[in-house]
């Protein structure tokens, strides 16, 4: 008990230590958009202020900066939609239903997150159910107010990308191929036990994380767009033109490695055990991804040792075709060649996104595949 409890307690500092800096932001952020509300319009009970620049500046982080002012734009109309639609029919269920479906709508309108959209729907709801207006006509305070909350958070999150520009896009790329090594060890784990229900569930993880790509995608150009209104900040375009590059690669494995996956559920429902060379194909292709990351993060953050980072992914991508290879010399079964092919497949886009030599890829990965090299 005693060690479970020191282990939760240092995992609790790691987090603590992560995340401090943007909950001291977002504290901030949210105080300023209180006393801009309260202070300066004079509006008694500024709720709406705060909670909208909470809202936004959930968000904001790795979103272009369009996105993030029509965030502001749909919070806001979507207190001034629940504001109008309590002024006319008073509080009551009906207008409970219809204040959370206007909301709701809004913000499907803006293309909001379901973090977000949960979020707007219950400040919605707390109009509604206890901050409803009394009598008189409509006073469009928590407009205002959230509009006021969401400036203050667009204002917050463009001082934190001055402040450090990449550091969004880093954290993306770390989430993005991080979700990948997870489904290649979810694969691992059910064909090595041969465990149908466990390999349908990795085919329906890989169908979503096609949306972990996207996100990825999103942050590279909001990281170049942050960056060109940045004149000091202009020389890592390059650097962000690169990641782009190796997003589409990263995109071209992903949709390999959901191939892999569906031949997986093929592998498991024929009842033959898979060979134990698999396993460690697997294994070193979810290495290769993460010192991919490694190698993109540290590359992006200024450090001398992406260079190796980059030489373990090419180690482990081409061990993994040559161990993928020795399957090949026992006539497997068809869905286990699938496999192979898109392992080499995977290695390949892998090798790619590193910045390898595309004349030489091709060579090396069929070769570690004892392919004749032409």
């Amino acid at each position: 008990m005693a060690g479970m409890a020191r282990k939760w307690a240092g995992s609790a500092v790691g987090r603590l230590r992560q995340g401090w800096r943007p909950a001291l932001e977002a504290a901030a952020a949210a105080t300023v958009a209180w006393i801009v509300a309260a202070r300066l319009i004079g509006h008694p009970d500024p709720f709406f202020a705060p909670s909208a620049a909470l809202i936004v500046l959930g968000e904001a982080r790795g979103k272009r900066l369009r996105q993030t002012v029509e965030m502001v734009l749909g919070v806001a109309a979507g207190v001034l939609a629940a504001d109008l639609a309590v002024q006319s029919l008073g509080p009551g269920t009906g207008t409970v239903f219809l204040v959370l479906l206007l909301t709701i709508g809004l913000m499907l309108t803006i293309g909001a997150s379901s973090r977000l959209t949960v979020q707007a729907a219950v400040s919605a709801l707390y109009l509604v159910a206890v901050a409803a207006p009394q009598g008189g006509g409509l006073v469009p305070f928590r407009f205002v107010d959230a509009l006021i909350g969401g400036a203050v958070a667009l204002a917050a999150s463009q001082l934190m990308v001055a402040r450090d520009p990449l550091g969004p896009l880093v954290a993306e790329a770390r989430r993005t191929y991080g979700d990948l090594a997870d489904l290649l060890d979810r694969i691992d784990r059910a064909l090595a036990g041969a465990d149908e229900k466990a390999a349908r569930a990795a085919l329906d993880r890989a169908r979503e994380v096609d949306g972990c790509v996207d996100r990825f995608r999103v942050a590279v150009q909001a990281c170049s767009e942050s960056l060109r209104l940045r004149v000091r900040k202009r020389r890592h375009l390059d650097q962000v033109a690169e990641v782009e590059a190796t997003c589409h690669q990263l995109d071209y494995a992903v949709r390999n490695i959901r191939v892999l996956a569906r031949n997986g559920v093929t592998l498991t429902r024929l009842g033959t055990p898979a060979p134990p060379e698999l396993s460690e194909a697997i294994r070193a292709l979810g290495e290769a991804v993460r010192a991919a990351a490694d190698a993109l993060s540290t590359d992006l953050g200024g450090h001398s040792d992406a260079d190796r980072h980059a030489e373990r992914a090419d180690h482990a991508a081409l061990q993994a075709v040559r161990l993928a290879a020795r399957m090949l010399r026992a006539d497997p079964p068809l869905p286990l060649i699938m496999i192979v092919g898109q392992i080499r497949a995977t290695a390949i886009d892998l090798l790619r996104g590193v910045g390898v030599d595309d004349a030489a890829v091709l060579g090396r990965v069929d070769e570690a595949l004892g392919l004749p090299n032409t």
